[in-house]
């Protein structure tokens, strides 16, 4: 039997969307108001869901269940498969001393906490956006940060702040593909479209995140640097994107950007190095702060040994990310495996789709080509060349599975409250509640990309969500349907700092355990504030020339 998603199930959008919104409210407040964990409030608001789901909404109860089953099960995999392995990872490579030697490595670079941000979270973290995504960015530049002393708050804040400019772009382009792919997009004109928004960004953010750190007088004492690395990732972002396509925009600008800040730094340097490792203002984690460490130097043995792990992490997350090379690993073995009683029973309905379709509901149990997979392999194979004993291996893994049990169970109920408000329609009353603004849309259409992200806690998935909606949208505007989706894209990247699988992520890897809460109300304002100035350039390019030259018809 086949249930049909409604969206004003009660005659009145308004009742209708303050429903829709309750379980995100629920969420959100108990973590950021009511200092409730995560895993705790993960579970309220996937009850909130629920109910709303099915006494609200008419949801069979039975779907609703189904599909909460399905969110756990992509959150274990790949979500929570990934963060589990960086973790596992950090572990072997700092109860060798090896991190130790790294981090040392990093402060020889340059001792001034600002200019590490730079390095570390904005430029080494978009790698890793660019060839995994999923989380991988922040679960990797957090727990370096965390390593150089800096502040749990600063050190996962800030990683959260660095991770938006290369969203759109991450996992080999796998955002805009999907887009593409799903709503019918042409993939060349909307990646140039993306590439005429997401630059500005790339040059703001940089700017933003030492701001954010250490104030406006510290930010202008490096602005040569930040100038330097915003330009350096923003030019090639463009170039790529506009000229070769999606897949390697992020992985070339940053490598770009990354060898551009380290040669700048051979000709200049602050005249005042900051030293502090906490957030300026008040930081309730100050007091976990390390104290700056006088540099040591190591030999070029030691300085091998504890760069190969990376190394060899960053080798296995490009190629596990190669289309080919997961199309052969899926060859092996990817099952995809309907859901009984939901896939193909639950259907959209216009305007959302022309006509009523069909929501399928699979799961693929891709084990060999997630991304997670590449980075546990990564993992031993270091442990191995770090020449530890399997026995020791096993116990580290082990260990590390339990040392984030909390956390694996939150993305998990995470995930399934994204999907549950997927399959009822609730997410799509609150994206139609952005599309009745007529002249704003520009603007609030952007504001639908950037909630997409943070309900489902995917670029990827937001597109898929509201990229259809953003086309039909924009056509009876007379706006062009490239530049809406653009903006979901573009827009959404501002709500992944808020995006609940995010924060735990940052908390897990900084160890920060139960400070959700904190993370949230800390990074809540500048998600805001970058989507609305993502929302801005939007209507000036739909509507002020000379902005509306950069639009791709």
């Amino acid at each position: 039997m086949t249930w049909q998603q409604i969206y004003d199930p009660f005659g009145n959008m308004f009742i209708s969307t303050a429903l829709a919104a309750i379980p995100v409210v629920v969420m959100l407040g108990a973590l950021g108001l009511f200092h409730i964990k995560a895993h705790i409030a993960a579970g309220m608001g996937l009850l909130a869901a629920l109910l709303v789901a099915v006494f609200a909404y008419g949801m069979p109860a039975g779907m609703a269940g189904r599909a909460a089953m399905l969110g756990g099960f992509v959150g274990l995999l790949p979500i929570g498969w990934i963060v589990l392995n960086i973790i596992f990872l950090h572990q072997l490579t700092e109860q060798n001393g090896s991190f130790k030697v790294l981090q040392d490595s990093l402060s020889g670079i340059t001792e001034d906490r600002r200019i590490q941000l730079l390095l570390i979270a904005f430029c080494f973290g978009a790698f890793f956006e660019g060839a995994a995504g999923f989380g991988t960015p922040v679960a990797v530049t957090a727990a370096i940060l965390i390593g150089l002393g800096f502040s749990p708050l600063a050190a996962s804040g800030l990683s959260l702040i660095a991770n938006t400019a290369p969203v759109a772009f991450g996992a080999l382009g796998t955002p805009v593909i999907t887009l593409a792919k799903v709503h019918g997009y042409d993939l060349m004109e909307v990646t140039a479209m993306i590439g005429r928004q997401l630059p500005f960004f790339s040059l703001l953010v940089p700017f933003w995140l030492i701001w954010a750190f250490a104030g406006r007088k510290a930010m202008m004492e490096i602005w040569p640097a930040i100038l330097v690395t915003g330009l350096s990732f923003a030019i090639p972002q463009f170039l790529v994107s506009n000229f070769i396509g999606p897949e390697l925009v992020d992985i070339i600008a940053a490598i770009v950007s990354m060898l551009c800040l380290i040669a700048f730094l051979r000709v200049w340097q602050p005249k005042k190095i900051w030293t502090s490792p906490s957030l300026r203002g008040h930081d309730p984690s100050a007091a976990e702060a390390k104290p700056p460490q006088p540099v040591v130097r190591h030999d070029r043995a030691a300085l091998v040994a504890a760069w190969t792990p990376w190394v060899i992490l960053s080798v296995f997350v490009f190629v596990w990310g190669l289309p080919p090379v997961k199309a052969w690993l899926n060859g092996i073995f990817a099952p995809s495996i309907p859901i009984e009683g939901l896939h193909n029973l639950v259907l959209k309905s216009p305007p959302v789709v022309p006509e009523p379709h069909p929501e399928g509901a699979v799961y693929s149990f891709n084990l060999l080509s997630a991304t997670g997979t590449g980075i546990l392999l990564a993992a031993v194979i270091s442990a191995l060349v770090m020449k530890y004993k399997p026995v020791d291996i096993a116990r580290t893994f082990f260990k590390t599975t339990w040392l984030v049990r909390y956390s694996l169970l939150t993305i998990v109920l995470m995930l399934a409250l994204g999907t549950v408000t997927r399959f009822s329609g609730t997410d799509t009353t609150l994206g139609l509640a952005f599309a009745n603004t007529g002249m704003l849309y520009p603007f609030f259409g952007t504001l639908m990309g950037w909630m997409g992200v943070a309900l489902t806690g995917s670029d990827t998935a937001s597109n898929v969500l509201f990229g259809g909606m953003q086309k039909v949208a924009a056509e009876q505007l007379h706006l062009s349907p490239n530049l809406m989706g653009a903006a979901n894209s573009s827009g959404g990247v501002m709500g992944k700092m808020i995006d609940a699988q995010s924060i735990v992520v940052a908390s897990t890897a900084t160890r920060w355990f139960n400070h959700e809460g904190d993370i949230l109300r800390y990074v809540f304002f500048h998600s805001i504030a970058l989507a609305c100035l993502v929302g801005v350039l939007v209507t000036m390019q739909a509507y002020v020339w000379p902005f509306t030259l950069l639009v791709v018809h």
